[in-house]
């Protein structure tokens, strides 16, 4: 045991799971704050929902009163929808924004305190590749990835002074559980449909065929390992370049090459 404390949201499958059995093997003390246990062994579980503050805060207290600190916390948790804007409910778009970006609002904000009493901790927030490249037919899954990118560059320069580093890790393809787990819009019967199930297609292919869960949790690892973090690191080396791309290219051209691949 190396003495350090982690807390990993939404550990009980792919990238998390991945990244918590890691993290045992280093010799950390590891909960998983989810709504199922995975079993794993040397993982400790805490039945919590993100969307409730409630749940989240007698999480953390359960952990303080028995770890006493928190070194390391893994805001993971989450889901995706799919869909065009203009047929998506609105309530399944609140919950997208819910469970991805203000689930890690609660539990930073649950975290903060210790870590600032600590002087020092580190909250890695699991971004995507889709919150710097905007893709159409998932736009609310990239809006809650965007907004975790700009809520970690804020909260980096705010806790600064506390020792404490946040840094977004945002990968690329990945072949998880979140594939199937999507949620899609099955009622839209609209000129949509076509494209959108097109569009879809591609994405899945492209995730199955993507990076394994262990790869991308070594790679997350990494950046929890770094006494300075960057804000923001993708994983992937293709999805690396797409990124950089995306930031020189003319936004117009850009978008439109996006376009071209998902619309």
């Amino acid at each position: 045991m190396n003495g350090k404390t982690a807390v990993i949201t939404g550990a009980s499958s792919g990238i998390g799971l991945a990244l918590a059995r890691l993290m045992v093997r280093e010799g950390y003390t590891v909960y998983n704050l989810s709504r199922r246990d995975a079993g794993t062994e040397g993982v400790c579980h805490i039945s919590t929902d993100v969307t409730s503050t409630e749940s989240v805060k007698n999480a953390v207290e359960e952990i303080l009163s028995r770890e006493k600190k928190i070194d390391v916390l893994v805001s993971n948790a989450g889901y995706g929808i799919s869909g065009a804007i203009e047929n998506t409910a609105e309530e399944d778009a609140l919950r997208q924004l819910d469970v991805n970006f203000y689930g890690l609002f609660r539990i930073s904000k649950a975290v903060l305190p210790i870590m600032r009493k600590q002087r020092q901790g580190k909250i890695i927030a699991i971004s995507s590749v889709a919150g710097a490249i905007s893709i159409p037919f998932q736009t609310m899954y990239s809006v809650s990835k965007a907004a975790i990118n700009s809520y970690v560059m804020a909260l980096a320069n705010e806790v600064r002074p506390f020792g404490i580093k946040v840094a977004a890790v945002l990968p690329g393809d990945a072949r998880t559980n979140f594939t199937m787990a999507r949620e899609k819009n099955e009622t839209d019967d609209s000129e949509y449909r076509e494209r959108l199930d097109k569009s879809v297609a591609g994405m899945e292919k492209d995730e199955q065929n993507g990076m394994t869960p262990e790869y991308v949790a070594s790679r997350i690892y990494r950046v929890i390992r770094k006494k300075t973090p960057k804000p923001m690191t993708v994983v992937g080396v293709k999805y690396k370049v797409f990124t950089v791309l995306f930031k020189i290219l003319p936004s117009r051209f850009a978008n439109w090459v996006v376009g071209k691949l998902y619309a």
